[in-house]
């Protein structure tokens, strides 16, 4: 009982010490046993205490206290057979507890995942209607009809999963008056009527559901159902189109103030119809002044044709709101914010078809009409990124959040922009004004700020800082397992307050909750940190003094300065961290609660790891067994396997990518690395190595691109079907060049021949040019540092400054690079020329940081 106690107080050592010498002196104990599971529970080892608990039952088989606990365990770590075991044993004892009725029930259903879902779905109804048996007719209380109804909501969901739909909307009607959430009834009651294919009824509940709510887009994809016109891909006959544009009609004229009716037919609405519903769409909220129109219509700029309508239709108003002052065809006159709301769209609209320039004189001009509206600077911001000019893009965007500091959207749209331009520093001071005083870094990490620590991770990664990149793609990890660990106390909460419906699907997220793509990117970035450290080891210390010895002394001298720095100011700032902390950590009572500080806040003991491919093996486990369907996954699993010599484990990550993907450039550079590194293979010798090569040679003629041609042909059929593609011709470039080094020339050639050609875009009459700025940027990289001609990759950074003007990598003419952004005396907004004096605004919440200084951006 010491040792329990101890444990609560965060002695965890003393705490162990004293369990087990309890546990020595009476190995027979049920309670030592039950003590020291619950040691183990709190350090979340949880099988080490499921061992302890079956421990203690074998002393004590009826311990009701030790089962429950047992069952937690068992759930959490999806122990499934054994939790339908101890919720039985549980409901053997104690009969009348309506909890282990329930708990054995939801045990059978969990366990359908492993075992047939018709056998145990079928067991779990068997139990509730056992437990239902048990009831009394008026049964439920006034005071418990809410759990009631939900326990019976819950039973017909098994019957239809279990494909019952007759028997589950037979009991539905049944039970109805039992149940207290009405509109869950009609909608279940609506869902199995379409399962079951009676429409005409269908019909008549999802219409009786939308005079409920008119806005609930699933209500109308039921009615279509029911109609028979509804598609998955969203492609309708002539004929359905017109029966559809009939329904809406009617619907619209029914529900006048609907946006959803308004909204849905221009997704199936072609040419001139879709033309004419657009523009009466677009114009009340162009009047209104409705911000998030674009992102409203964004899905149709994927549907050929209609981006171009959509352009012309708000040109066309433009046009008239200058010359009339109102849309056309109207006498009325608009609101002068009509005009800026009109640019706004344009803006966003131009950006969206890659027509950069275009998109900036339309939101400048918005911003000369109205100044004051922060979404202008924030789509400028946009637009200024996608455009390249990361640094313009930052300062804009601060900007926008000095105009509205009380915004923690703003802000966040700042710090977003900051980070993407390697403002770290900035970003960070940035981000914190939003957290409470002191200890705000740390904030960032308890209120589990993921998007933050990813941007942060990746610059870092992008500035060659490994440690600090690391820590926050590890951090990103650590929450999500915070995240598995949350649902523990979901498992008897659950059943307690009756919410099974909503406990079983929380437990099905948590299965697939590491197929996130937050976890994705911080697995990919974590994995790509540990192939750099093991590509370029970092120096022993010995290895560092003799690179130092060689020095001219002024030199080393200079580097010893700036070392003493760089450490004294790391010591000034974790004091200062320390300091705040302290300062603000008391609470009312007086009391502290002091945190513990990381040992490790720069990541530098990370990268001190001996075998970083080990490291970056467990993050790659994850990502295969939970994003097999991602190109991603498997470029990164063949280069990790490829470094560790696992000839096997990197062809099948080659037939994963030739399965996703085969046309794609890093798919077919991996194909013809990975049969270039087998044909340099020695002779096999060892029997082990005569099975690989009996494998490889098995697997070779599965591989449609090289059946019956050598490397160099499949790379030239790759090339002439895809001479098109600038990134395609830098991937055979790059694969010459390691199969012919002799060939170098005609490598840079085969870059230098690519041609930027006009293309359409979305299938529309707009064209832009076929490079894009990312493909050239790596053809850059691909110039400078794998083939190693820097007077190529010089004529290829003049070639593409000249399309892309606005890019700061290629020093374009209309980049900050070349043009200063100057600080805005209206808001004080740091600019690109920031200099020592350049400073946040506060927004009140945070006096201490209302002169940031030394922030060069």
């Amino acid at each position: 009982m010491k040792g329990l106690t101890l444990n609560c107080m965060d002695r965890k050592s003393e705490a162990y010490e004293l369990v087990r010498l309890g546990l020595k002196n009476d190995l027979k104990s049920h309670v030592c046993w039950h003590v020291y599971g619950l040691l183990y529970r709190s350090d979340r080892e949880y099988r080490e205490a499921i061992k302890c608990y079956r421990n203690a039952l074998r002393i004590d088989p009826d311990n009701i206290e030790i089962l429950r606990d047992l069952s937690l365990l068992q759930a959490q770590m999806r122990d499934l057979e054994g939790f339908v075991e101890t919720r039985q044993q549980l409901l053997t004892l104690k009969p009348n507890h309506r909890m282990n009725w329930i708990g054995f029930a939801v045990a059978h259903h969990l366990n359908s995942k492993y075992a047939s879902l018709l056998v145990c779905g079928s067991k779990a109804v068997d139990i509730l209607e056992a437990y239902e048996g048990t009831l009394d007719d008026d049964y439920p209380p006034e005071n418990e009809r809410c759990e009631h109804g939900e326990m019976l909501l819950y039973k017909i969901s098994l019957l239809e999963e279990c494909g019952f739909p007759e028997r589950a909307l037979e009991e539905l009607r049944k039970k109805e008056s039992k149940m207290v959430d009405k509109l869950d009834y009609k909608e279940q009651e609506a869902l199995l009527i379409l399962k079951l294919g009676r429409f005409e009824e269908g019909e008549k509940l999802f219409r009786v559901l939308l005079t409920m709510n008119p806005d609930n887009y699933r209500y109308y994809d039921g009615l279509q159902r029911c109609l028979g016109l509804y598609s998955e891909k969203g492609q309708y006959t002539a004929d359905e189109i017109d029966r559809l544009e009939n329904l809406y009609r009617v619907l619209a004229h029914q529900y006048s103030r609907s946006s959803a009716v308004k909204r849905i037919p221009l997704d199936f609405l072609q040419d001139d119809k879709f033309r004419e519903a657009a523009d009466n769409y677009i114009r009340p909220l162009l009047t209104k002044g409705v911000p998030s129109l674009f992102s409203d219509l964004y899905p149709l700029y994927d549907h050929p044709g209609k981006a171009d309508i959509l352009g012309e239709i708000v040109l066309k108003l433009e046009q008239s709101l200058k010359s009339t002052g109102g849309y056309p065809g109207r006498v009325e006159k608009e609101p002068p914010s009509t005009l800026m709301w009109t640019l706004f769209y344009l803006a966003q609209h131009y950006d969206r078809r890659e027509q950069y320039d275009i998109g900036l004189t339309k939101i400048d001009e918005a911003i000369e009409h109205t100044p004051t509206v922060i979404d202008l600077y924030s789509v400028k911001s946009r637009i200024l990124k996608h455009a390249g000019d990361l640094a313009a893009a930052a300062a804009l965007a601060d900007e926008a959040r000095c105009m509205d500091l009380a915004d923690r959207y703003v802000n966040s749209e700042c710090v977003k922009r900051m980070l993407q331009a390697d403002q770290v520093t900035l970003a960070e001071k940035t981000a914190v004004l939003f957290t409470k005083d002191g200890e705000q870094h740390n904030n960032l990490y308890d209120m589990q700020c993921m998007w933050y620590e990813l941007a942060s991770g990746e610059s870092y990664l992008r500035q060659g800082e490994l440690g600090r990149s690391l820590k926050k793609f590890l951090a990103v990890e650590k929450h999500y397992a915070d995240i598995t660990e949350d649902q523990f106390d979901f498992h008897s909460y659950c059943l307690r307050k009756m919410t099974l419906r909503a406990y079983v699907e929380m437990l099905k997220f948590q299965d697939r909750l590491h197929s996130h793509a937050y976890f994705r990117k911080a697995a990919s970035g974590a994995i790509r940190c540990y192939l750099k450290l093991y590509d370029s080891p970092l120096k022993s210390a010995s290895e560092e003094d003799d690179a130092m010895s060689k020095l001219p002394p002024s030199q080393k001298k200079k580097l010893k300065q700036k070392l003493r720095k760089a450490e004294a100011r790391a010591k000034k700032d974790a004091e200062v961290k320390i300091e705040e902390s302290n300062a603000t950590s008391a609470t009312k009572s007086g009391k502290r609660h002091v945190k513990p500080v990381d040992p490790d806040p720069h990541g530098e003991k990370l990268i001190q790891t001996e075998d970083p491919l080990a490291e970056a093996s467990k993050y790659l486990k994850l990502l295969l067994k939970h994003s097999p369907d991602f190109l991603e996954t498997h470029l990164l699993s063949f280069d990790v396997n490829m470094r560790k010599q696992k000839i096997l484990l990197a062809l099948q990550a080659i037939k994963h990518l030739m399965r996703l993907d085969a046309d794609d450039p890093k798919s077919h550079l991996c194909l013809m690395k990975f049969f270039h590194k087998v044909d340099s293979l020695p002779t096999p010798v060892t029997d082990s190595e005569k099975l690989i090569w009996g494998v490889l040679e098995a697997e070779r003629p599965a591989f449609s691109q090289l059946h019956g041609k050598s490397l160099i042909e499949a790379n030239n059929t790759f090339l002439e079907k895809h001479k098109e593609s600038l990134i395609h011709r830098a991937s055979v470039a790059e694969l010459l060049h390691v199969l012919e080094p002799n060939k170098k020339a005609e490598a840079v050639k085969l870059i230098e021949d690519s041609v930027n050609d006009l293309v359409s875009m979305d299938g529309g009459k707009g064209t832009v040019r076929s490079w894009k700025l990312n493909d050239c940027i790596t053809v850059h990289k691909l110039l400078e540092t794998t083939l190693v001609d820097h007077d190529a990759a010089s004529r290829w950074k003049v070639r593409c400054a000249e399309y892309f003007v606005h890019s700061t990598y290629f020093g374009g003419i209309q980049s900050s690079a070349n043009n200063q952004v100057q600080k805005s005396p209206a808001n004080g907004a740091v600019g690109l020329n920031a200099g020592e004096n350049s400073s946040l605004s506060s927004n009140g919440r945070l006096e201490k940081l209302n002169a940031l200084k030394d922030l060069q951006i």
